[in-house]
């Protein structure tokens, strides 16, 4: 019986992941660091005084050093929580790392409930930075197929600068896009910071 053909997005994701595993930790973290950098140099990081970050889990960029930088930066932060009963993103306010997280589902750290304040209004976000596994030139963004993220942004009335922190190696051709998925306007790479026009 012939193998059922694989779904192109579960194929990238694949694929991605594994591209992204074999980078040596400290290539990863040089890596990161360059990424941090032009993360920081943004105006539209510079002018914004409240943003949306995450805790970076596995072989990802490093955000939790961009995290730190935003801190010290004096910016308000929020950061995600799985609500596992709607099955979306909690959004708390954060500005402790090592008293406000704990790890949660995936061992991501996430905010602690009882020591973190619930960000009630998400159109305070001025700039997000989103995770994901691949991009393409053109702002498709392919996350790790919960769908969270497009789900929370959905909920914005007012768009925050849409941002992505990953490794050249991330960037592919094309991603197949369905109505609810929610483009980046910015790339940024170890390499070069991409404004992404579809």
């Amino acid at each position: 019986m012939p193998a059922l053909p694989q779904d192109p997005k579960s194929s990238i994701r694949k694929n991605i992941l594994a591209l992204r595993e074999q980078l040596p930790p400290d290539r990863r973290a040089a890596y990161s660091e360059a990424i941090t950098g032009r993360l920081q140099q943004m105006p539209e990081y510079r002018q914004a005084d409240t943003v949306l970050g995450y805790m970076n889990f596995g072989a990802e960029y490093a955000s939790e050093l961009w995290i730190q930088q935003v801190l010290a930066d004096g910016k308000k932060l929020a950061l995600p929580r799985v609500n596992r009963h709607t099955n979306q993103l909690d959004l708390y306010w954060v500005a402790d790392r090592e008293n406000q997280l704990a790890p949660g589902l995936w061992g991501i750290r996430e905010p602690v409930v009882e020591r973190c304040e619930r960000t009630t209004s998400l159109n305070e976000v001025e700039f997000a930075l989103l995770p994901g596994v691949a991009f393409s030139r053109s702002g498709a963004r392919l996350g790790y197929g919960g769908g969270y993220y497009d789900k929370l942004l959905a909920l914005m009335t007012h768009k925050p600068a849409l941002v992505a922190a990953a490794f050249a190696l991330q960037i592919v051709e094309h991603i197949p896009q369905v109505a609810t998925d929610v483009k980046v306007e910015w790339i940024i790479t170890e390499e070069e910071t991409l404004h992404c026009v579809a």
